[in-house]
């Protein structure tokens, strides 16, 4: 897949993963490159996480407009974040899984690298997983080595890629998230307290600490 086209989803099945840290984390690293980036923030933590200011509408807004506002006007909702990456915000209207993939559909088809940070995506009891982005876009899942974590993810598809949040401490190794997922290990990340440090300041754009920068999407 060309890196210049490149489309990739973010999720993880619960919250606390570091799903917001590793979309941000991926988009500053393919704009380091001199790609023109977009990351796209359906969780609404993006503005917090990356120390800019975004208070007027965003994406969802826009996909509850309808037909009364063109396509082109997505662009004015983007927000500066450094000269090869902007950020669309999330906005404040509630989006269907339809729109969603309205809205993929339409920023995949441009010339830019796009990051979606999903958020969490967990599936309803007794209903099977929807993940709105199947087919138009690369899923990657970040996850913890945490059984009720793992115990929420289902019915991955081949091409899943995995991020694995590596903390000490934990029971389950790698390996038994990869047995049971059974999708490979794209990358581990490990816990580093200056990610954490570099978030709450809002400072992640200009002072990314190491653990994070392995994060490519070339590799994908």
């Amino acid at each position: 897949m060309s890196v210049a086209s490149v489309c990739v989803v973010c999720w993880s099945a619960k919250g606390g993963s570091g799903t917001s840290v590793i979309a941000a984390a991926l988009a500053l690293r393919s704009a380091d490159f001199g790609r023109e980036t977009l990351l796209v923030d359906l969780d609404g933590d993006q503005p917090d996480v990356l120390g800019v200011t975004s208070e007027g509408p965003g994406a969802t807004d826009w996909l509850a407009a309808g037909d009364d506002v063109p396509v082109d006007a997505l662009a004015g909702l983007e927000v500066p974040v450094t000269s090869h990456l902007r950020l669309l915000p999330r906005g404040k209207a509630a989006a269907s899984n339809d729109q969603l993939r309205l809205l993929l559909g339409i920023l995949g088809t441009g010339s830019r690298s796009v990051v979606i940070d999903a958020g969490t995506q967990r599936p309803e009891a007794g209903v099977l997983p929807v993940r709105w982005w199947d087919g138009l876009g690369v899923s990657v899942l970040i996850t913890r080595a945490c059984y009720l974590a793992l115990r929420r993810v289902d019915s991955l598809g081949p091409d899943t890629r995995l991020v694995l949040v590596d903390e000490p401490g934990r029971a389950l190794t790698a390996s038994d998230v990869v047995t049971s997922l059974g999708v490979p290990l794209w990358c581990r990340v490990g816990i580093d307290p200056s990610v954490a440090r570099a978030v709450d300041a809002g400072l992640l754009a200009t002072r990314r600490p190491r653990a994070l920068r392995q994060l490519d999407l070339s590799v994908l």
